[in-house]
């Protein structure tokens, strides 16, 4: 930028330009030549029952000299186990460019498509070697997955010779996880309290009730403690009670609350008592005894639950 300072952006798109050209990847050989067993375990999970690929005579009827390793096995010879990724090594021109594309916030990857162009046939015995060039890092893309760059790069595979016998055209999205509002815990729903929740999704506060006793009770249950009748239907609540007990959460913290958060047994007019939220109250201001009313919290779009906030409070 001539008479200008560039500006940080421009800076570090320049920075992941300047890889464009270079080699990731120098030439790094295969663990093992080609080989039969190997072949045999390729074709076995892949189910793939072309003869050519281990019987000799079937392969030499078709004009080959002999068995043929599958085309779809190219990337598999030269491809490196767990152990060995992840062992300690000094950083090289990949390690290199991941830390600058994580620097920039892209630090998740998803392949997009894999192009091959094979020039022959591997046989048992090749040595093969495959170097990979970066030929293309996009501007800043906007996508589902969210903000990323699709990085491009061009694999060669190589026999003992130097000859090239395949070229994989690789690209891969390197993204920017977007950002997403955590979720809160989803209940444990049974057909004990399906009803429960489901009320409660249309903003309706209800208790249960025995049929043959009237007693009420919560937590929901199928059976009523005082008189063991499985008979029951449900109440609405005035919506109306008092802090019975309350703690202040602190810790662990979790990005689906707002912290302090206030956790409390309110005693409903009704007489039954609701594990809840408190909100509009600092916790200072929380009294036992204090009178609250029913609100609601629309947690996420198939979550609602019933919250209360001093009685004396207006929205």
């Amino acid at each position: 930028m001539s008479g200008e300072q560039m500006t940080p952006e421009a800076a570090y798109e320049q920075r992941l330009q300047a890889y464009v050209g270079s080699v990731l990847v120098p030439g790094r050989p295969g663990q093992d030549p080609v080989n039969v067993p190997m072949i045999r375990h390729w074709v076995e999970a892949m189910g793939d029952a072309n003869p050519v690929y281990l019987s000799a005579e079937a392969a030499r009827a078709t004009g080959r000299d002999g068995v043929v390793a599958p085309a779809s096995m190219m990337q598999a010879w030269t491809m490196r186990g767990y152990a060995a990724t992840t062992a300690p090594h000094d950083p090289t021109p990949f390690d290199e460019l991941v830390a600058l594309l994580a620097e920039g916030g892209y630090t998740s990857v998803v392949a997009t498509d894999s192009e091959f162009e094979f020039h022959r046939e591997l046989v048992p015995g090749d040595e093969i070697s495959t170097e990979e060039v970066v030929e293309s890092i996009s501007p800043e893309k906007r996508t589902g997955l969210g903000a990323g760059r699709f990085v491009t790069t061009v694999r060669t595979y190589r026999d003992a010779s130097g000859t090239a016998v395949a070229t994989q055209k690789w690209r891969a999205l390197r993204f920017r996880p977007a950002a997403k509002k955590a979720l809160r815990s989803r209940p444990a729903v049974n057909q004990d309290n399906e009803f429960w929740f489901a009320a409660a999704k249309e903003q309706r506060l209800v208790v249960q009730r025995c049929r043959s006793c009237e007693t009420l009770r919560h937590p929901p249950g199928p059976c009523c403690p005082h008189c063991q009748s499985f008979d029951w239907d449900t109440v609405p609540a005035s919506g109306r009670g008092t802090v019975y007990s309350y703690v202040v959460a602190h810790h662990p913290p979790h990005p689906a609350f707002e912290y302090p958060l206030l956790i409390a047994v309110v005693e409903l007019a009704e007489g039954t008592r609701l594990i809840t939220n408190l909100v509009g109250v600092a916790p200072d201001d929380v009294a036992i005894g204090m009178p609250v009313r029913l609100d609601w919290l629309e947690a996420d779009p198939e979550l609602t639950l019933p919250v209360f906030r001093p009685a004396t409070d207006r929205p």
